[in-house]
């Protein structure tokens, strides 16, 4: 994986003109306690690659943001655009490399770049969709569709008139809770514990 990245990082570079076309670990910052595996560290390359296709399109430079390993759930990742930090599911990225390299990197260093170049606009707006576009030729698209099966927590039964419906844990909770009751999209009816 990583010959396929360092491959594909200098076409892009010799493409772009860019000088420094090699890997560079000095840029996006990780808190310290981390350790870096191999496959987090060719993440960590993608990130500066992508900053420099931007420095490239927008002619500026860009702070690199701080990147963590940590998420958890079903999402591949996030940005956090008021503290420039970058944060990615380490299960999804074991299970899903290609889909990181080539989409959810661009789509989260889109976010901060938008925010950096426009300030406040649509998550999703027309701002980021032709950064995606012009900048990383990609299709903006605003979730991922990778199997997330290995990172879904527990989840319960309900039922309603037409079967049963599967809750999440937290939305179970609200329930236990007396927070909140949840309807059945198909037949409208309140979702229950117990078998109707």
């Amino acid at each position: 994986m990583q010959q396929y990245f360092n491959k594909h990082l200098r076409h892009i570079g010799h493409a772009l003109g860019l000088v420094n076309t090699k890997p560079s670990t000095a840029k996006a910052r990780v808190p310290k306690p981390q350790i870096i595996t191999p496959l987090q560290q060719t993440i960590l390359d993608k990130i500066e690659v992508d900053y420099q296709l931007a420095e490239h399109y927008f002619n500026k430079s860009f702070p690199r943001p701080e990147v963590q390993f940590t998420l958890r759930g079903k999402s591949a990742g996030t940005a956090h655009l008021q503290l420039n930090k970058l944060r990615f599911n380490p299960v999804l990225l074991a299970e899903n490399v290609s889909a990181f390299l080539d989409d959810v990197v661009p789509h989260e260093i889109s976010h901060l770049v938008c925010f950096q170049v426009f300030g406040r606009v649509k998550p999703h707006g027309a701002e980021w969709q032709s950064i995606m576009r012009k900048v990383y030729q990609r299709v903006p698209k605003t979730t991922h569709k990778l199997d997330t099966l290995s990172v879904r927590g527990k989840q319960f039964e309900y039922f309603c008139g037409c079967g049963s419906v599967q809750l999440s844990i937290r939305r179970h909770n609200n329930v236990v809770r007396g927070k909140t009751q949840y309807r059945c999209k198909t037949c409208q009816h309140m979702l229950q514990s117990d078998p109707i």
